[in-house]
């Protein structure tokens, strides 16, 4: 049951991450620069549905990436990771509700997904081990 745990969370977190870059590299109008990087690896067909993608995707990706890091905390108890984890999602649903008014609210939402895709690369290439057991990591 745990090693299912852990496979859901490293998945869910790269899903999340993954599905929120590309959701953001559809919208041209919103996301100019990673719009251009996307047309350029061959995403430029999805412009059409910019709306679904800023709206409901982009959201949603983010809302899985939190869950799933939080939830992380259960399998790997590091709160460093979870928090690093968490952060990227948390700014990016900001700058898209209530800081999407300011003209800085893009440059937050592309330090998000930076941060999404960083901490996405730091658990392939150095995954969360348990540092403690159920007994010590009680707190």
């Amino acid at each position: 049951m745990t090693n299912l745990f852990n496979l859901l969370t490293r998945i869910g977190d790269k899903a999340g991450s993954l599905g929120a870059l590309v959701s953001a590299m559809g919208c041209a109008m919103c996301f100019p620069a990673l719009a251009s990087l996307g047309a350029a690896v061959g995403l430029g067909f999805l412009s059409q549905w910019e709306g679904l993608f800023i709206n409901t995707l982009l959201p949603l990706f983010a809302w899985v990436a939190l869950v799933i890091n939080g939830l992380g905390w259960f399998s790997h108890k590091q709160w460093h990771r979870s928090l690093l984890g968490m952060l990227g999602p948390v700014l990016l649903l900001l700058s898209l509700y209530p800081f999407f008014q300011y003209g800085w609210s893009s440059y937050v939402t592309y330090l998000a997904l930076a941060l999404m895709v960083v901490v996405s690369l730091w658990d392939i290439f150095s995954p969360a081990n348990k540092r403690c057991d159920d007994e010590t990591c009680a707190t």
